[in-house]
């Protein structure tokens, strides 16, 4: 049986999408054996929104909400982060960052992405910062010359803009996003706070649907 086809729509910045990580790869793993999973990063601050976290002040309460219904932890190093403001949050360089990582082969895009997003939200650092690309490398068991060569190729940051192109297409305007998609078109499948087993069961009635 031909696999079904997901797009999971994210921004590393972005905290509700590092609450809903642990369902997701959980249900993609769960799943592995029928679905095929593309991740494409957005751009949520890209432009005049690319901004240190203190013009962001509705920032704190949102993580206290996303942690009380995901069960994700804020690191006490991103909360020190957090409480000076001064960092600023660039989509661009994350999604960089990211394509940068998963151009070896043999890496999971699912756990870079979970790299990326605990050397943030738990570590509090920058995802602007190539030596944090480094780091992830070597614990991925990459090239880590290779990855931070990557981040700073021009090629790749316009790789990671047209992926916010492509989101946008799709008419993805939040995150996360995971979409299915079928021969009548795309949907949504869950929400931010779904699990991985209402994801499944989500999957189960979309296939039932598709095969009626």
């Amino acid at each position: 049986m031909k696999p079904t086809r997901l797009t999971y729509a994210f921004d590393a910045l972005c905290g509700w999408c590092y609450g809903f990580a642990p369902a997701l790869h959980r249900f993609a793993t769960d799943n592995a054996d029928r679905i095929e999973l593309r991740v494409l990063s957005g751009g949520l601050f890209t432009g005049p929104r690319a901004l240190p976290l203190a013009a962001y002040p509705h920032v704190p309460g949102a993580n206290a909400r996303i942690a009380e219904l995901t069960g994700v932890t804020f690191g006490a190093a991103y909360q020190e982060v957090l409480a000076l403001g001064a960092t600023v949050m660039d989509s661009t360089d994350a999604a960089t960052g990211l394509l940068a990582l998963t151009g070896q082969p043999g890496v999971s895009v699912l756990d870079a992405a979970a790299a990326m997003q605990r050397a943030w939200y738990v570590d509090g650092r920058s995802l602007s910062d190539a030596e944090v690309y480094r780091d992830i490398a070597i614990e991925l068991g990459l090239d880590a010359t290779l990855v931070v060569a990557a981040y700073n190729d021009s090629a790749t940051r316009a790789a990671a803009e047209a992926q916010f192109v492509e989101v946008g297409l799709l008419g993805v305007d939040s995150y996360p996003t995971l979409l299915v998609h079928t021969a009548h078109g795309t949907r949504r499948l869950g929400g931010p706070t779904s699990s991985a087993a209402a994801l499944t069961r989500a999957l189960d009635h979309h296939l039932a649907a598709e095969a009626s």
